[in-house]
């Protein structure tokens, strides 16, 4: 994520998206109440509503809104705010609806009155999140391509074409095809010591390939399927679940020995959980770390009880708590089993 302009005073940070990763953390802090404004897409009637013939056209335009839902679903590649219009175009009467279609490289600029410690916390994360070093390979039995990932797409390091024996059974890959794949995987990662590899074919092809990688090799693999191969179909690998959940993996990592933490203090009675306890505890300054689960927070927007909650952790933060919201499934389904929210007390009664 890159911060184009940031005026806490005015309380705007204007934000360009990189990556899906960006979409997460915005998810994360974008709320109901908020201001979002950039450009947009419009659909437009060109014609008149009776005429059969009449076209309709996107148009790109300037909107300001007043948010009041927001969308992500895991591994999507859209973030979708929705809201009334503040500001726009003659055209678009003000207090229409209106969804703001948030993807990599979007430039929007989020307005809030007041920016909470854990949401700029947030937004350093992400700006500062290193990249992952993360080999993709697409193949089929005919061609592979290698490419690194980047922030923005990715690098292609290496294009392999491969010989096809048509006549013979399900149309092998003649020469050692995939020992060459394989042997270009190992010099690559020797050179770039890859955090993880993804490797993506059609169909069963993954298995031949898979018979020629050194156990090393394998431990860094997840599969991927793709519809096709190609170039192209390196930016579908982008988009798989696969990818994503690999780089969900160190924000998992710290999640899960959070929630870890809380059931140990549970164990020891220095955590609470629930609203009512929670809140007691948040009131008596006795809570340094809360725990909030992303679906807990969904459930109060949903209720119309986000104000309480927001409130809640304001007080929080003024009291010199540390908030950490909680988004990876395991983690969170085990912080939900306990309401949702819950903290790590500083001290006990």
């Amino acid at each position: 994520m890159k911060i184009i302009k940031k005026n806490l005073k005015k309380g705007e940070i204007t934000f360009k998206t990189e990556n899906l990763d960006d979409l997460w953390y915005l998810s994360q802090i974008v709320e109901p109440g908020n201001l979002i404004r950039g450009k947009t897409e419009r659909k437009i009637k060109i014609g008149g509503e009776e005429q059969r013939n009449a076209k309709v056209v996107r148009k790109t335009i300037f909107l300001k809104l007043e948010i009041e839902k927001i969308e992500f679903h895991k591994y999507s590649d859209m973030l979708r705010v929705s809201g009334t219009t503040m500001e726009g175009p003659e055209d678009v009467p003000k207090g229409s609806y209106h969804t703001f279609n948030v993807e990599t490289n979007t430039v929007i600029t989020i307005e809030k009155k007041e920016w909470l410690k854990f949401q700029l916390e947030k937004i350093d994360e992400a700006v500062s999140t290193k990249q992952n070093n993360i080999l993709l390979v697409v193949f089929d039995r005919e061609e592979a391509f290698l490419a690194l990932l980047k922030q923005q797409g990715y690098e292609l390091l290496s294009q392999i074409k491969g010989e096809v024996q048509k006549k013979e059974e399900n149309h092998q890959a003649k020469g050692g095809f995939y020992k060459e794949v394989v042997k270009k995987m190992v010099e690559l990662d020797q050179n770039k010591k890859f955090d993880n590899i993804i490797v993506a074919s059609p169909g069963f092809w993954k298995e031949y390939l898979l018979k020629e990688c050194p156990e090393e090799l394998k431990k860094k693999i997840t599969q991927a399927t793709v519809s096709a191969v190609g170039e192209q179909a390196i930016n579908e690998v982008i988009k798989r679940p696969e990818l994503q959940k690999v780089l969900e993996q160190d924000r998992i990592s710290k999640e899960t020995k959070l929630v870890d933490e809380l059931l140990t203090n549970i164990s020891k009675d220095s955590a609470c959980y629930g609203m009512k306890e929670t809140n007691e505890k948040i009131n008596s300054g006795a809570v340094k770390e809360l725990l909030v689960t992303y679906s807990h927070i969904q459930k109060t927007r949903e209720e119309q009880k986000y104000k309480e909650l927001e409130n809640l952790m304001k007080l929080c933060e003024n009291m010199d708590g540390t908030i950490h919201i909680i988004s990876s499934e395991e983690a969170s389904k085990k912080l939900d089993s306990l309401s949702g929210i819950a903290g790590i007390l500083r001290w006990t009664a």
